[in-house]
């Protein structure tokens, strides 16, 4: 039986590299962002798990639009778009409650995501128009205190999208996704409003490994300010 810490985090007490313990500023609201197929969903469940901590993922599966906007992508670009602002809206919502906000949570979205797919996939007249609504909406939704930005080769992101098998992933197009690693990379290289962690996930198991997922865990939980980029354990000699 596990053993309970006196806080609200539970020690993974029958793993050789569990984390002891850890001081928590609170309210604490850590971001886990990055392009499709990265493993951020993967990643958080795990740490909520094992630091008994609340989740809030992006409910992609739930836009009606998202499987013609595969199908066809300037047809359905804009529908797609202010679907999932709206709805990431709502989300962000929740975390301005005072009793939600007493516990740590995991997201596996920024809000500022919203923006940088719709620089993508909106054409220049559908931009100007979604930005007058994201421009209302993003100045009433909290801040993360921490975003862990997860990487990977083009390579593997495309072996990890085939490999979970989505049904509205099955024409998902490789250029598509070099655009998405694209406007990552150059949103978090300019990144300032939160404490930032960056993580190449191409050579890491954390969902088969444990000493992977502990040592990552280790770093997302003591990173308290600027930019930092995570070395995998097996290269800190090299």
């Amino acid at each position: 039986m596990k053993k309970k810490s006196t806080d609200m985090y539970q020690d993974p007490s029958d793993n050789p590299n569990r984390i002891d313990k850890f001081t928590f500023e609170r309210p604490r609201y850590i971001v886990i962002e990055g392009p499709v197929g990265v493993g951020k969903s993967n990643l958080i469940k795990r740490l909520a798990d094992t630091f008994e901590c609340l989740t809030m993922f992006d409910a992609e599966e739930n836009n009606p639009f998202l499987a013609s906007f595969y199908r066809d992508h300037e047809k359905y670009g804009f529908q797609t778009q202010v679907f999932f602002l709206l709805c990431r809206y709502r989300q962000q919502q929740q975390l301005l409650q005072p009793d939600l906000f007493q516990r740590t949570v995991f997201s596996n979205y920024i809000f500022a995501k919203d923006r940088l797919y719709a620089s993508i996939n909106l054409s220049e007249n559908e931009l100007l128009l979604y930005d007058q609504i994201y421009q209302t909406l993003d100045t009433r939704v909290a801040k993360p205190d921490l975003v862990v930005y997860l990487q990977a080769r083009l390579e593997v992101l495309q072996s990890r999208i085939e490999l979970r098998a989505r049904p509205f992933e099955r024409n998902f197009d490789e250029q598509y996704l070099k655009n998405i690693c694209a406007v990552y990379s150059d949103y978090f290289f300019h990144y300032i409003e939160s404490p930032l962690l960056v993580v190449d996930t191409s050579d890491i198991d954390v969902d088969g490994s444990d000493d992977d997922f502990y040592d990552l865990a280790q770093n997302i939980l003591r990173h308290r300010g600027g930019v930092q980029f995570y070395k995998p354990l097996g290269r800190r000699d090299r």
